[in-house]
């Protein structure tokens, strides 16, 4: 049920970060966003610069500055997808910190169950061991009272397998 939900959430966020993405630029024209035109000319250039290498044009051209309108335009749309980029990232980062700490709860369920199959496999083994130490008493106990009808048994041997892994073998002689 909260997976469904989580899952609605984050796609939600996703949604309504893209309107505060674009309410940005629509502050664009504020003072305070002349102080990115700096940063938004390092972008054309860095990615102008790019380009060129990319297309195997002159990379020592000189790279005129964008015009003021345009340097702004470009921090703002910066600015917006940067915000955008943020929000997506911390929902990736948030889910994958939930799935690896869902994948630690079952990894802890499955040590906790293979202990617990452990522990009844030595259970088994001791009381198999018991049971193979009151049979042997048993048939010396027959054997000290002449019991010939337990003596005349034929004596089997049989092996049994007590682990999953097959480790530990325990040979039981059964009259």
């Amino acid at each position: 049920m909260s997976l469904p939900l989580l899952k609605l959430g984050t796609l939600a966020l996703k949604t309504l970060s893209k309107p505060v993405a674009s309410r940005l630029k629509q502050a664009a024209y504020a003072p305070k966003f002349r102080q990115f035109v700096s940063i938004a000319q390092a972008n054309h250039r860095i990615t102008t610069r790019m380009q060129r290498r990319i297309y195997s044009h002159a990379t020592d051209v000189e790279i005129r500055p964008l015009d003021e309108e345009k340097a702004v335009q470009a921090a703002v749309d910066l600015i917006g997808e940067l915000f955008v980029f943020t929000v997506a990232g911390a929902i990736l980062i948030f889910e994958v910190q939930r799935s690896s700490r869902s994948e630690a709860k079952k990894e802890e369920a499955r040590r906790a169950e293979l202990e617990a199959m452990k522990k009844r496999n030595e259970d088994l083994a001791t009381e198999v061991e018991l049971l193979r130490l009151k049979l042997e008493e048993v048939g010396q106990l027959a054997k000290r009272q002449g019991l010939a009808g337990l003596n005349k048994c034929e004596r089997k041997r049989s092996t049994f397998d007590l682990s999953s892994e097959g480790k530990r073998n325990l040979v039981v002689d059964l009259y």
